[in-house]
């Protein structure tokens, strides 16, 4: 059997054996075999230049080898992997290496939580956390938040697409207007300060305040400095906690290590996951200010919590990446290059696409579904993976490697450009 046959045969294996709810081998239909930075590698030996980053949980793209080292060498000492949440030298390891290099570097003090491995699970506690500090049930959230799928992270999820299959009433939050959401001359924060300090506004006093600085899955939308701070204030003016999620934005996406750094925010908790490990392997985690940890022992718990081998990932990656601002640096210098190239791709149609984000995540707004869909099918026919995200999937994602070199992102950006035109050859014929 020929490799492309092979392929189409693993392809209908796939749809045979897996569940419908399957997605991204339906966007991405290969068989992709090996992976080293921004390449990956398909069955069939093509090469694809990645700007999905396994949606924002390899910022330091795939197989970084020096952290792929910590994590051989870990694995060869017959160290322990799996421990709950006993101590072991590499959860302490981390841990140390996390408070020093991130937390006590920024001025901020935080314990941590290791929840289970996924970024939902993490946003699970942080609500719980909330409640149990405040007794109130309410939580604020924000219109195209995304916070997860499970039944509390996603009642906090604005998308009706994946609200609706709970089947279940999705209660205890009310949303609020975004940033800008009810356009440019409406301050939406003193918006949602009328609201909570109104008696009769309809609106419960809130446990938490929850919001993303830059909405991914939402659409790119970047909230200003100011309104970050007036919700923060406002959070603590009504005695809630201010919870950052900062799981798909965090970990350096937008440059610094955490994206309310720019605003100079101090969240009560703070939700990680995706990146955090390093490496792609599941590791999610609470920053929590040391008055607002009252949990007892066991009454947030799981199976998984802080596996070793991601910990070791984990420290490997810090101690590479951030022991200084030169990366940090690095990151907002070629995410200046990359605003700069999208800019200059959108202006070739005039007003037809807008460009929107910071450090390294842009969205590149089609305005309609269909051009965003055509896009990208194109791109990855043409050697590009990127995805789509917004309300109505109407805006393409970039999220290369915060690690990519200039030659693989130039390479990638004329894919995308070629994709472009095409579609938009297409759209005029």
């Amino acid at each position: 059997m020929n490799t492309a046959a092979a392929t189409l045969q693993d392809l209908k294996t796939l749809e045979a054996l897996e569940s419908n709810v399957r997605s991204y081998s339906r966007v991405f239909p290969a068989i992709f075999s090996k992976a080293r930075g921004s390449i990956i590698l398909t069955n069939d030996g093509q090469k694809i230049i990645d700007f999905f980053s396994g949606a924002g949980a390899l910022n330091y793209g795939h197989n970084d080898h020096a952290i792929r080292a910590a994590i051989t060498d870990y694995l060869g000492s017959d160290a322990v992997v799996h421990a709950l949440d006993m101590a072991t030298p590499a959860k302490i390891n981390f841990m140390e290496t996390f408070n020093s290099t991130i937390l006590q570097a920024r001025g901020l003090r935080y314990r941590l939580q290791f929840t289970g491995p996924t970024g939902a699970n993490a946003v699970e506690a942080a609500l719980k956390l909330s409640r149990k500090g405040t007794g109130r049930h309410n939580v604020i959230s924000f219109t195209r938040g995304y916070h997860g799928l499970s039944l509390g992270a996603v009642a906090a999820t604005g998308n009706r697409f994946y609200r609706k299959p709970a089947g279940a009433a999705l209660s205890g939050v009310t949303f609020m207007p975004y940033d800008g959401y009810l356009g440019p001359t409406v301050n939406t924060a003193e918006h949602l300060r009328t609201a909570l300090m109104d008696q009769s506004s309809g609106v419960d006093l809130p446990a938490a305040i929850l919001l993303e600085t830059v909405q991914g899955e939402g659409g790119i939308n970047v909230a200003s400095e100011q309104w970050l701070r007036s919700v923060q204030t406002i959070a603590k003016d009504v005695g809630a906690f201010f919870i950052i999620d900062d799981i798909q934005m965090g970990c350096g996406r937008t440059g610094d290590f955490f994206s309310f750094e720019i605003a100079g925010l101090s969240p009560d908790v703070v939700v990680l996951s995706k990146s955090l490990s390093g490496y792609g392997l599941p590791l999610s985690m609470l920053l929590i200010k040391d008055e607002l940890d009252g949990w007892a022992p066991g009454e947030h718990a799981g199976t998984f919590r802080g596996n070793n081998l991601a910990l070791v990932a984990g420290t490997a990656a810090i101690d590479i990446y951030w022991r200084d601002e030169f990366f940090a640096q690095q990151v907002k210098c070629t995410g200046d290059f990359l605003h700069h190239q999208l800019l200059a791709i959108a202006a070739r149609y005039g007003n037809r696409f807008a460009v929107r984000g910071r450090g390294m995540v842009f969205g590149f707004d089609c305005l309609a579904a269909q051009t965003a869909d055509t896009i990208t099918r194109k791109a990855f026919e043409k050697g590009l993976m990127i995805e789509r995200c917004g309300p109505d999937n109407q805006v393409v994602k970039f999220l290369p490697a915060l690690t990519i070199d200039r030659e693989t992102l130039n390479e990638g950006l004329a894919i995308f450009d070629k994709a472009v035109a095409e579609t938009m050859c297409r759209s005029r014929s």
